[in-house]
């Protein structure tokens, strides 16, 4: 009977041994379940991210502004604008029909002299508006033999602004030719075709015979822009 006792007793402790462990495994169990919550975390640095979108929200936002500062680049287009309206205040380009052509120094002779020549050619405003001129002329001396493009100098072309009976002028320089200086061209008028026209007048040329130097790199015979 004790023996019987005495194993009932251990069966008992066994038992009580047991549930123990099972209440402890239990404890560890739910330390565990509290390493699982760990995504909760996650979803707080997904949060994060989300107010980091908002930031980036907001820099867009300051891409507007940006966008607004390409509203500055439309006030530079004001500028062009007033460019424009500076045009269109009643200042076009001179046109050929409302020109008048002359040489200078009065009576448009030149000067006997060997030397490179100068000869002044005016451009005449005959309308009642104000017009503009900026640019080389065309320059065209003529012979019974042929034709020859004068080149230009190397001036900066300006504008120039002529009221009405105003006048501008450019210069053509000349070599006059002389016997034994080399090939003769004799020219007898000049076609000037102001700048940005096509349409030309005919003067008579008053300068004689000018030494030929078409092909010459830097000829003495040239052209400068209205206004020099």
């Amino acid at each position: 009977m004790r023996l019987l006792h005495a194993a009932t007793a251990l069966a008992a402790t066994s038992a009580l041994a047991l549930a123990l462990t099972a209440c402890g495994s239990g404890s560890d169990n739910d330390t565990a379940g509290d390493q699982s919550s760990a995504p909760t975390s996650s979803s707080s640095a997904t949060a994060a991210d989300g107010a980091s979108a908002e930031n980036a929200g907001d820099t867009k936002d300051a891409g507007s502004s940006t966008s607004g500062s390409g509203g500055s680049t439309t006030s530079g287009s004001s500028t062009s604008g007033g460019t424009g309206t500076s045009t269109g205040s009643g200042t076009s380009r001179c046109h050929t029909a409302g020109l008048g052509f002359s040489f200078g120094s009065g009576d448009g002779k030149v000067s006997s002299s060997d030397d490179q020549q100068q000869l002044a050619v005016v451009l005449k405003n005959k309308t009642s508006a104000a017009c503009t001129l900026q640019g080389f002329p065309g320059v065209d001396l003529k012979s019974s033999g042929g034709s020859w493009s004068l080149t230009r100098s190397g001036a900066t072309p300006k504008k120039v602004t002529l009221a009405a009976g105003d006048s501008a002028t450019f210069t053509i320089s000349f070599l006059p030719w002389t016997q034994g200086s080399g090939t003769e061209f004799k020219a007898t008028s000049v076609v000037v075709t102001p700048p940005n026209e096509t349409t030309s007048a005919t003067l008579t040329w008053p300068g004689g015979s000018v030494l030929l130097q078409d092909g010459a790199t830097h000829p003495g015979t040239y052209t400068g822009p209205v206004g020099s």
